[in-house]
């Protein structure tokens, strides 16, 4: 069984708290017993000045040592020491005068105003105490409470100028230091009950003993002031129990806690609260004619809680500023999604019918990747400045992140929910279709807009974002530009949202693998390569084809790092095999991200030298309608990879529109028929026409020509009297993992070589 934990902090200046307690056990008695008996000595008199002052030396070194070694609340035992060595000073003074016959009578004074002279310090140690676990306190709060002290010694002076009696026969400087030490041990001890009146924090024995010691203080002023300022023995009884109780205070372990944010509406209402408790004062001494001492003390206050106020002013502005800052996006100026939520939210509550329209940048990641960061965020800035001008007073206007913005539109109740949200749409995609100047060149960057309403069934902004996100996908997939969520169709949508992050959950887990696809030389039928196609490994819904993750990958920007993935382990595969005597190049299909990525070449470059693989061995593959995103830059990087030595190869080629001027200008060395061409070779004598045709200019260009999409022994046939060169598809073989490929090598060999 585990032994209990210490309260005690470990390595605790033991001595030390034994002769604070050893002392201050007996001297509390011996002033209680001199209050009893009021002829006793006075508390300056024989051994008590020694005595408070080894006291209050014990109590430094605690709370010294406490700072200093324990990072916890360092702040609030600095200045507990500090208050001490105040204290240890006074004592000090007031036993030198003791000694001196001229100043004997004023001994007592040191100790008085030490009382006061402390204020600051354990002021501002229990405020800082408070600020590390609740938010009610304020660590700039001194001359909060200095006002609050003032306001109280002020309210004082008038009642002894009211009732008179002994304590107005005294002089003034007897009396104002009795009078200010009561105030600050009321204020002392009014601060150090905040903090077990705050729910957890009262299991804080700390604190209650803490609490313990202000309040002795504040008993021993209070009997000092009701005895007419004749010190009783009091100091022999509060002292001591102060010091003691701070001293076990100090040596106890702390509680967790976190600092919290301070609440300046706390020092507002305690300004407040002195302001009125001052002008009551000085309305008071108008009206009677009291006292100098009271006029200036309620001025005093009045002033330090006015400033405090206006130090108040300052921060509340500020903290407009913050809260504003909090709801702007900051590379736009626009309002951002809390701010965009916010007012959703705020028109749900009024009942307005509201339209939420989601947009989505087209092709960013390809600006940003292709020309830098600098350059995406000057695209955005143009984005949001196009889109202003097509709002209406009352809509709003915000960036969501990254590339996605939003307008929250209130509509107006005479005109059809459906209407005014697809108006809202189409002005929004009408401002993006002009291109961009970016970085010295244009850039084509349309946006696919989603748009939902309000309605029984979504009022919460959370459901109209999800709304309007399945129907800004729906545009994107659809290339319509524009979406507006339809019940009946999109119901089902909101699946790929969780589909999406579960892609980017893969790519950082790898659960993407590869299968290979032969390619089959048309005349001889010999292996001559492989085609590497991606496949998901999902660890629930098992093995996913292309076609349930690609288009999420293209529309949510995830291309490209999917097929830098499939690139890196193409390579490897590839090289495992080289290495292992079994030549087959394999080909990978580039996406558009990629293609306007002008480090690409040079990856592709590490990669194959890395992994030692001849870039004879490697086939990329691009679409024509890739090339056409970005022309300049994409045949740049084809270019590029062409000089590695490499094999470019044109995918799905004929589904494009500029198929011959590619031919001319790119470095390409082969040529893939699209499977639409494959299918219908035999029925369609002009897809015929088209692909003998096609296979006789890539031979006098000098490239070969592979047949995707293969399925019968015919076409097969037909292919070969047309000259194909290579056949790729079901006749031959589906996909398979590198093992089963292996394999199903083998037994071709196996069956040849019978």
């Amino acid at each position: 069984m585990a032994a209990a934990r210490s309260p005690l902090l470990p390595g605790a200046p033991r001595r030390l708290l034994t002769t604070a307690l050893v002392l201050a056990v007996p001297f509390a008695a011996l002033g209680v017993v001199r209050v009893a008996l009021p002829g006793a000595a006075g508390p300056l008199d024989g051994i008590d000045v020694p005595v408070l002052v080894v006291l209050h030396l014990a109590l430094l070194g605690l709370l010294w040592w406490r700072a200093r070694t324990v990072d916890t609340e360092h702040a609030v035992w600095v200045r507990l020491a500090l208050g001490a060595a105040v204290f240890v000073l006074a004592f000090a003074v007031s036993a030198l005068l003791a000694v001196l016959p001229a100043t004997r009578d004023v001994a007592a004074l040191p100790v008085l105003w030490a009382g006061v002279a402390v204020f600051p310090f354990w002021y501002g140690g229990l405020v800082r105490w408070n600020r590390y676990s609740t938010s009610l306190a304020d660590p700039n709060d001194v001359l909060n409470g200095a006002a609050a002290v003032l306001a109280v010694v002020a309210v004082l002076n008038l009642v002894v100028d009211a009732t008179g009696g002994a304590l107005s026969r005294l002089p003034w400087w007897e009396l104002q230091p009795l009078l200010a030490q009561f105030a600050v041990a009321f204020v002392l001890l009014g601060t150090a009950l905040t903090l077990p009146s705050l729910g957890a924090l009262a299991r804080d024995v700390r604190i209650w003993l803490v609490v313990t010691a202000f309040g002795a203080g504040l008993a021993g002023t209070t009997a000092t002031l009701l005895a007419g300022g004749e010190r009783v023995g009091w100091g022999a009884v509060t002292q001591p129990t102060l010091v003691a109780c701070l001293a076990g205070a100090a040596v106890l372990r702390s509680r967790r806690s976190a600092p919290q944010p301070t609440d300046p509406s706390a020092a507002t209402i305690g300004a407040f609260v002195v302001i009125l408790a001052s002008t009551v004062v000085l309305v008071v001494n108008t009206l009677v004619g009291s006292g100098l001492a009271a006029t200036g003390c309620a001025a005093l206050a009045a002033s330090g809680a006015g400033l405090r106020m206006a130090v108040n002013v300052r921060e509340l502005a500020q903290l407009a500023v913050s809260r504003r800052e909090a709801l702007t996006d900051e590379l736009t100026g626009l309002a951002n999604r809390r701010a965009v939520l916010r007012r959703v939210e705020e028109l749900c509550a009024e009942g307005t019918p509201a339209a939420l329209a989601l947009l989505d940048v087209d092709k960013f990641k390809e600006v940003n990747d292709a020309l830098g960061h600098g350059a995406g965020d000057d695209l955005l800035r143009q984005v949001a400045r196009r889109l202003e001008p097509a709002l209406r007073a009352g809509d709003l206007l915000g960036r969501l992140g990254g590339d996605e913005f939003a307008v929250v539109a209130a509509l107006d109740p005479h005109v059809p929910a459906a209407d005014a949200a697809r108006s809202l749409g189409a002005r929004l995609h009408e401002r993006l279709a002009e291109p961009f100047p970016v970085e010295g060149m244009f850039v084509h960057s349309s946006a696919s807009v989603g748009v939902t309403t309000t309605d029984d069934d979504a009022r919460r902004p959370t459901q109209l974002l999800r709304r309007a996100d399945v129907a800004m996908y729906d545009a994107k997939r659809s290339g319509s530009g524009v979406a507006l969520y339809d019940p009946a169709r999109h119901a089902d949508s909101s699946g790929h949202l969780a589909l999406v992050e579960e892609l980017r959950t893969a790519l950082d887990a790898g659960e993407f693998v590869l299968h290979h696809q032969p390619q089959l030389d048309v005349a001889t039928g010999r292996v001559v390569g492989v085609e590497a196609l991606v496949r998901w490994a999902h660890p629930e819904r098992g093995l996913l084809g292309p076609g349930a993750f690609l288009p999420l990958a293209e529309v949510h920007g995830l291309m490209g790092r999917l097929t830098e993935a499939v690139l890196a382990d193409a390579v490897a595969q590839a090289a495992a095999w080289h290495r292992r005597g079994l030549d087959l190049p394999i080909s990978v299909n580039l996406s558009a991200s990629n293609l306007l990525d002008v480090g690409l070449p040079a990856r592709v470059a590490e990669l194959l030298d890395r992994h030692a693989l001849p870039p004879t061995s490697l086939v990329l593959e691009v679409t024509e309608s890739v090339l056409l995103t970005d022309p300049e830059r994409s045949l740049a990087v084809v270019a590029a990879l062409a000089g590695l030595g490499t094999t470019v190869s044109i995918d799905d080629f004929g589904t494009g529109y500029s198929s011959l001027a590619y031919l001319r200008d790119l470095p390409v060395a082969e040529l893939k028929l699209d499977r639409s061409f494959t299918a219908d070779l035999l029925t369609d004598a002009r897809t015929e026409a088209i692909v003998a045709s096609t296979v006789d200019l890539a031979h006098r260009l000098g490239l070969r020509v592979v047949a995707e999409g293969v399925e019968q022994e015919e076409t097969l046939t037909h292919l070969r009297s047309l000259g194909c060169d290579t056949s790729q598809g079901f006749l031959h073989s589906p996909a398979l993992p590198a093992d089963v490929l292996e394999r199903w090598l083998a037994d071709r060999v196996a069956v040849a070589a019978r």
